[in-house]
């Protein structure tokens, strides 16, 4: 078992002179070490042999709210100064500045993709001295873009994200964004002027009951409700599959729901409610406003099936850790390219008594913590109980296990 391999790499503008500069891929200003071209514009340069240790985070913690911005933080040795913007020496003088793109990869799989805000220092009196490069991706971006006043069409989820992305005043190029196509269909309720791009759209991933974040490679991703993974692509944890440590169960009402209000824009109010499970545990309200559906029945279904979803307790397998340090290249390669919305399956036998518990779960939060001489994920987790029934699988497939639709 071995280290799978790092990389942290930082975009550098290595602009010299004023041009003309090399075009990479271009079959007459791409040709390297040619007098008539120069080497310039951001250059992604690899600091990995400084880099102490390096943290990454993505993902959000629970259900019901919306994805931060993944963040990442990496210590680099600083003991000759060079993350030091002042030091005129530095073979990086000029480039020890915010908004400087970083990328981290682990095993040939990037991890991260954001640009860095602070280069915190912290020098010390034996010289050990220490940069601390602090990062963020695309979610701040978006955060800072808004949307000039508009009616738009009525249209799926999946097309209002396009729309948004393409708007004047975000204008998302269309290479960096993964959409999906969306079972909710949003209504024509007019957009006012400055409103926030990431608040709307994060509205349509709460009205589709999907996902709305940056992913690893720095694509911005909406996930749709349709759950239709395939054994093909199911990572299994524990008996047989992947060994994991520190798994964090919960069970309770952090999930509880037993009365659910839906309003939309423009529209009515649906409640549902699961009158057992008030009778048990008494009104466990979860109210969703403002939803973008086009007609009351859509919010109704919503709220139907939150009723169903969430109106009893869950034994729930909240996050667990993997050491990938001490896993084989397979192993580590799964590991690696799991991303959020990630399928997962978990067999667990507490204290190796009883029968072993097995449970269905969707990634929703990747953490990293390496350095060099070990690395830990960490995944946190979301149920899977309304997975797509996918016909001719091995796994889901299997009738009444899944469901065929909302």
């Amino acid at each position: 078992m071995t280290m799978p391999v790092e990389k942290v790499e930082v975009g550098f503008d290595l602009t010299s002179g004023t041009g003309p500069f090399i075009t990479l891929d271009d079959p007459v200003s791409g040709v390297l070490e040619s007098p008539d071209w120069t080497l310039g514009g951001t250059i992604f340069y690899d600091i990995t042999d400084r880099v102490k240790s390096f943290n990454v985070s993505r993902g959000r913690s629970s259900l019901f709210s919306a994805f931060p911005a993944g963040n990442a933080s990496v210590a680099l040795n600083n003991h000759d100064r060079a993350f030091d913007p002042l030091y005129t020496a530095s073979p990086f003088y000029g480039n020890i500045i915010p908004k400087r793109e970083i990328r981290i990869t682990s095993g040939g799989v990037i991890q991260f993709v954001g640009w860095i805000d602070d280069w915190n220092l912290n020098y010390s009196p034996n010289g050990d001295s220490v940069a601390d490069a602090i990062a963020f991706d695309a979610t701040g971006v978006l955060a800072g873009r808004t949307l000039s006043a508009t009616t738009p069409v009525e249209q799926s989820s999946g097309a209002r994200v396009n729309a948004i992305l393409s708007a004047p005043g975000v204008e998302w190029a269309t290479g960096l964004r993964e959409v999906d196509t969306g079972e909710a269909t949003l209504s024509t309720a007019d957009i006012p002027a400055n409103t926030n791009a990431l608040s709307y759209l994060q509205n349509v991933a709460a009205t589709e009951a999907g996902n709305l974040f940056v992913g690893k490679t720095g694509k911005v991703v909406f996930q749709d409700r349709t759950k239709a993974p395939t054994s093909d692509s199911l990572v299994l944890f524990g008996n047989g599959g992947i060994p994991f440590q520190n798994l964090e169960v919960v069970f309770g009402s952090e999930n509880l729901y037993n009365e659910i209000t839906v309003s939309r824009e423009g529209g009515g109010t649906a409640t549902a409610q699961d009158n057992d499970s008030i009778s048990e545990y008494g009104i466990r309200n979860l109210t969703l406003t403002n939803l973008l559906f086009s007609t009351d029945a859509q919010s109704l279904e919503l709220a139907l099936n939150y009723a169903v979803e969430f109106s009893q307790p869950e034994y729930r397998f909240q996050s667990l850790e993997v050491a990938l340090h001490k896993l084989g290249a397979t192993d580590q390669e799964k590991i690696n390219n799991l991303e959020i919305g990630s399928i997962c399956k978990v067999l667990f036998t507490p204290n190796n008594i009883g029968d072993a518990i097995v449970r269905f779960v969707e990634v929703i939060r990747i953490s990293q913590e390496v350095n060099p001489e070990t690395h830990y994920t960490t995944l946190g987790f979301s149920s899977l109980d309304y997975a797509s029934l996918v016909l001719d699988d091995a796994e889901f497939g299997k009738l009444n296990a899944y469901s065929l639709s909302w």
